[in-house]
This record gives C-alpha cells, structure tokens and sequence, in this order.
C-alpha cells in the first residue's frame, strides 16, 4: 500500500479528536458546534479562498462578535448591504465585496433549503455525491471548496456517509508540490492529473490522501530549502525538486 493511501487510512479510522481549524479557540469552538451552529461550519467554508486558511476560518467568529449573534434567523434578517459594510469595514477578506455576497447568499441558502439547519446537508447517511452536489449549490462554492468541505466531514467529524468515492483531493499548492516532488505526476501538473492520480491510488475515497500530503507540504516538503531527511515519505519520494 502507498504510505500516503496508509497515511490517509490510519488518520481516518483512528477516533474522533477535537477538530482544531484555528488556534483561538472560542472561534474554533463555534466552527466545531455542529449541533448548534452547522452554519458555521459550511459558511466558513464558503470563505476559504484566496487567503491563509486561519483568516478565512475566522470569519464567522468575528461577525459573531460583530453582531452578538450567530443564530441562524437573526443572521437571515439582516441586509446584504450591513454584511458587504462589516466585510469591508473589518476588513475579513481581499474580496470584502464579493465575500460578503456569498455569504449573505449562503445564510439565504441554508434558510430556504435547509429550514434554517444546514446539518441537513450531510444527515442521514448520504452518498458523497450528494454532499459534495449541494456544497456546490451554494453561490461562489466550486469543486474544491465543495470536496473539502465534504471531506473534512468525513475525516475529521467522522460524519457517516454511504460511500466516498465522489471525495476528491482538494488540490492546492502544497498538495501539488507534495504529488510533483514525490514522482506521482510530472512536474507543473494539471490540477486535474492530481485529482486523477488521486483516484488511481485509492479509487473508493480518492481524498482520503489530502490531508498527509497537506501536512507534508506544511512540515517538511516547504517551497524552499525542505527538510527530506525527516520528511515521513523519505523513502518512498523520488525527490523531484
């Protein structure tokens, strides 16, 4: 077995563990509290992109803070205009204008699909597929947002669903730095050879490798000067730098 696919493996059946997304740790209480606040969770999603994940994942945290509020049925109540003046106002993204968009659209969203719960995106033991579909209903939600929102579901708050073939690898830059350096595709691959290649090596839950190429890239296989010598997949890595 590849040490990645064993990696990935051994991470997923090992037993639920606090979900740490960020180091404050009121604000990762919220994004974990899928009981009370699911919103949080797939509206933090939605702003993961084009920032360092840890600024994106505070966002719900901060309007939280803004507006004393996070209940579901206040935050629907409340303008487009107020949310795009506290996106650019507090300045929570680069693209304040349309961040704010996305996420009054995705509180409008939750409300009017989901009665205002959005755990019924993933209850009931749903196919991958259709987790990652109704992500992906959501405006500014692409493919990637959408396979990692599905997959951190399954991996890290071991949501049950009934396959996980439709989970992607979500690749971003340390995971195709990690795929090139350790010979699985060529060098200045396409995404899309990434997610294929992903398939090829664990074809019933292709994401299932996301997260140890994510931690390689993060620890060891870094842009410049990577430490190979401690890196966990030394002697399986092909060293293409």
């Amino acid at each position: 077995m590849e040490k990645l696919v064993k990696m990935g493996i051994d991470y997923f059946e090992n037993e639920k563990k606090k979900v740490n997304f960020i180091e404050d740790e009121k604000a990762n209480n919220l994004l974990i509290n899928l009981e009370n606040y699911p919103h949080a969770y797939v509206l933090a999603c939605l702003m993961d992109r084009r920032i360092k994940a840890e600024r994106a994942w505070i966002i719900p945290y901060k309007i939280n803070k803004i507006l004393d509020t996070f209940d579901i049925l206040k935050l629907s109540k409340i303008k487009l205009e107020k949310y795009v003046e506290i996106f650019n106002e507090s300045k929570l993204h680069i693209y304040n204008n349309d961040m704010a968009n996305i996420f009054f659209n995705g509180i409008q969203d939750i409300i009017k699909k989901y009665n205002g719960n959005a755990s019924e995106i993933w209850k009931g033991k749903p196919s991958s597929s259709t987790v990652v579909y109704k992500f992906l209903e959501f405006k500014g939600c692409g493919i990637k947002i959408a396979t990692m929102a599905t997959n951190i579901l399954a991996r890290d708050f071991k949501i049950a669903f009934s396959d996980y073939y439709s989970i992607d690898i979500s690749p971003d830059v340390h995971i195709m730095r990690v795929m090139e350096r350790i010979g699985y595709v060529p060098k200045k691959a396409s995404k899309e050879m990434v997610i294929y290649k992903a398939r090829d090596l664990n074809p019933e839950f292709p994401g299932i490798i996301d997260f140890p190429c994510w931690e390689i890239g993060r620890n060891w296989c870094k842009p410049n000067n990577p430490d190979c010598n401690n890196c966990v997949v030394k002697l399986e890595c092909k060293r293409v730098i």
